[in-house]
């Protein structure tokens, strides 16, 4: 079991996809996101095996990513933020979103 405490330790944010761009590099089939979280945080960069969305079905969808771990190094691409989903009934990856429109950079609590 974990505290309170170490839940708060996660920062995850709502972000908005602004760019989404295959990543052929990768091992599995990947895009490159960039997500802009506002004003506090800016824009970072996440690699997601979400290639059953069509880039341009991502761009300006919202979407929860965690911001506070260290850069992960794929392939030749920094990623800034993990972009959370959950496993689709065909064990695709299908995105964790907010049912509404909030503002981008709002912290889940």
């Amino acid at each position: 079991m974990i505290t309170f405490d170490d839940f708060l330790k996660l920062d995850v944010r709502v972000g908005k996809i602004t760019e989404a761009e295959d990543f052929p590099e990768a091992r599995k089939p990947s895009y490159k996101l960039k997500i802009d979280f506002g004003s506090e945080i800016g824009v970072k960069t996440s690699g997601a095996q979400i290639t059953q969305y069509s880039k341009e079905e991502l761009k300006g969808k919202l979407v929860l990513a965690v911001v506070n771990f260290p850069p992960k190094q794929i392939a030749n691409f920094r990623s800034e933020a993990l972009t959370l989903g959950v496993p689709g009934k065909n064990g695709e990856v299908v995105l964790v979103t907010p049912d509404s429109e909030v503002e981008i950079g709002g912290r889940v609590f």
